[in-house]
């Protein structure tokens, strides 16, 4: 579409190189006493190829896909419709385009990078926290122009709406959202805090001038060397406190459990202990219940557990007796009534004579 903008201007500027050379050509005729009615007719017509494709020229707007055109009515001073891709007619004289828009998405960059970034050099936004502390920040907006919006937009900022409005705006609202924060804040968990009032501020403004911020991009977040030495050394002060904590709380941990286990085992000993002497005092029991019903069973047990090659048994003669000696002796042959005085019952083996 636009090589036909070109075409079209071509031919009204061959129609007015024809009028040139007619009015040339008819003047030397005229001079030399000859007919000019050859050269008058070649002007004429060449003037009227030349205004006629120039007004042709003038009346037909091309419109790029990436653009919006705002036309004005010249006669009447007022903005028409916006122009959406095509082409288009206007009055020539009476509209003209005012501006073409572009449509498509655009970015802004303030950094501190002197290789980007709307202008060169340092161009980072510097903003103070609310602990006074110095920051600078590489900001990026995205934004675009709705096409609905273009008349508006010419109507307010025509073509400066990037350093009348985007760039002071923009550096206004992050020194104002960074005041908010201590500088700790945005070092740590509050950064995309931060970035998502800067976006929320910055939309808000962005929609009140006919603008559209599709997105904010917080790229870069510069502090003093002093402050960050100080938060280095801070987090690794803290970072070597909660690992002497866990260390604390792992010897804690483990001195419960030891605690825990001694204490299981005492328990279970005294159960074992309660449980033995339970089955002991049973066993005590029975065997008294036996040797009431049957008191020979302790002589009996005596005699079945003496070695088989002894002979000879030498009790006290004054002690009182576990069993009846007479029946042992009857029971047992070879045994001897005692005849010596001991405190001690001790059992001899002599061989026999």
């Amino acid at each position: 579409m636009g090589g036909l903008s070109a075409i079209l201007g071509l031919i009204a500027l061959a129609g007015f190189v024809v009028f040139i050379a007619g009015a040339g050509l008819a003047v030397v005729a005229a001079s030399q006493g000859r007919p000019a009615r050859g050269g008058v007719l070649l002007a004429i017509l060449g003037l009227i190829v030349g205004l006629l494709f120039s007004l042709i020229g003038q009346g037909v707007v091309i419109v790029e896909p990436t653009q919006v055109a705002v036309v004005v009515n010249s006669l009447s001073g007022q903005v028409d419709e916006p122009k959406r891709a095509g082409l288009h007619i206007v009055v020539p004289v009476a509209q003209r385009v005012a501006i073409y828009y572009p449509i498509t998405q655009q970015e802004y960059t303030m950094s501190a990078s002197s290789s980007e970034g709307a202008r060169q050099g340092d161009d980072a936004v510097v903003a103070r926290t609310s602990d006074g502390q110095t920051v600078n920040l590489d900001v990026t907006l995205l934004y675009r122009i709705p096409p609905e919006s273009a008349n508006s937009l010419y109507l307010d900022w025509n073509e400066n709406y990037l350093d009348g409005f985007i760039r002071p705006t923009a550096r206004s609202i992050v020194r104002e959202v960074v005041s908010a924060f201590s500088a700790e804040q945005i070092y740590g968990e509050a950064r995309a805090q931060l970035a998502d009032d800067i976006d929320t501020a910055l939309a808000e403004s962005f929609t009140a001038e006919n603008l559209e911020l599709t997105s904010l991009l917080v790229r870069d977040i510069t502090f003093s060397p002093e402050f960050t030495q100080a938060i280095e050394q801070k987090v690794v002060a803290e970072q070597n406190l909660e690992r002497a904590r866990t260390d604390a709380q792992r010897v804690q941990a483990e001195a419960a459990g030891q605690a825990q286990a001694q204490i299981a085992i005492a328990q279970g000993d005294a159960q074992s202990r309660t449980i033995r002497a339970a089955a002991e005092a049973e066993a005590l029991r029975l065997i008294s219940e036996q040797i009431a019903a049957n008191p020979s069973l302790i002589q009996y047990q005596y005699v079945q557990n003496l070695s088989d090659n002894v002979e000879l048994i030498l009790v006290p003669s004054n002690s009182p007796f576990l069993f009846d000696f007479n029946s042992l002796a009857q029971g047992a042959s070879g045994l001897v009534a005692p005849t010596v005085d001991s405190p001690l019952v001790t059992p001899e083996a002599t061989p026999t004579p």
